[in-house]
């Protein structure tokens, strides 16, 4: 059996005062990385803000002999997240490892949602996980080495009710994830999202005590772990929830192409089944693909 390694790592766990956040920088430190837990302390929608979250989860680690210090930026703000950084430079020299776990919840139907809600929720979760990025990138980069994780949702890649403002947020962290592995490819830094189905403050009131208790936050954060150790897998998502894991990926169909004076809405209708069909189906690894594709079958059709 292989062994998930740290050498040396560090790294900065988001949101991280409770629930998931907690329970990732909890199973980090026990593999010896150092962790800088950032936690606002605020409630789940997002009010108010506390030091004491982030403190107490520095001193279960401390007790279990592991090394960490508190920080309580909002992610929102780039001032506050850059302070952190530096925070963490200071006090270990480097940071190795970004889990961006960091969110809120404003759930509502989309016609009793107003844009506040919507925007919110957007700015915590993409936004400060761009901010947050933003915060390490260069210094990975200079460094040859980085693992990020983004934290993703079934809301974001199949949907949700009530949940639009929280779905599409974490359908765009899937899109962040896959073009910063592009990027950071040749500078070591991988890239993976994490679709977590846990019990923690923000599925407690969604599913009875049975089902709760079968969704403990540990198992979930092995696979964080394995998204953020030495020999992680790229450009992933990986599901974790019941002890169970999966991969979800993202498929195109083959399609058909049109010739010029058929390209109509009468036609895409008529062979809309080959269209759709799930024959040949194919896992692209950057937007260009499905354009090459496209574009080298109507050139067939122009002759």
């Amino acid at each position: 059996m292989s062994t998930v390694e740290f050498k040396d790592r560090v790294a900065i766990v988001t949101g991280a005062g409770g629930g998931l956040g907690r329970s990732h920088a909890l199973a980090l430190a026990a593999r010896g990385v150092k962790v800088v837990v950032n936690d606002l302390g605020g409630s789940v929608d997002g009010s108010g803000s506390s030091a004491t979250a982030a403190q107490k989860v520095v001193d279960e680690i401390k007790a279990a002999g592991g090394e960490a210090i508190a920080n309580g930026a909002n992610v929102t703000k780039e001032d506050e997240v850059a302070e952190m950084v530096q925070q963490a430079l200071d006090a270990y020299g480097k940071i190795d490892i970004l889990v961006n776990n960091a969110g809120i919840l404003r759930d509502k139907s989309f016609a009793k949602m107003t844009m506040d809600d919507f925007r919110l929720v957007l700015d915590v979760h993409i936004m400060g996980s761009a901010i947050c990025t933003k915060a390490v990138w260069q210094h990975m980069r200079d460094n040859g080495y980085g693992r990020i994780a983004m934290t993703s949702s079934s809301s974001g890649m199949y949907g949700n009710f009530g949940q639009a403002n929280y779905g599409a947020a974490k359908a765009g962290l899937s899109g962040f994830m896959r073009t910063l592995c592009l990027e950071g490819a040749k500078y070591n830094i991988r890239v993976n999202a994490l679709a977590p189905v846990a019990a923690t403050r923000m599925t407690e009131n969604l599913m009875p005590p049975e089902v709760l208790a079968m969704l403990d936050v540990e198992s979930v954060s092995q696979g964080l772990v394995y998204l953020c150790c030495d020999d992680a897998p790229n450009r992933t998502i990986l599901v974790a929830g019941a002890g169970g894991y999966a991969v979800t990926k993202v498929f195109e169909t083959d399609g058909m192409n049109f010739a010029p004076g058929e390209q109509t809405a009468e036609n895409i209708a008529a062979n809309w089944d080959a269209i759709a069909a799930e024959d040949n189906m194919l896992e692209m690894t950057q937007g260009g693909q499905q354009g090459e594709k496209l574009l080298k079958r109507a050139v067939a059709l122009k002759g």
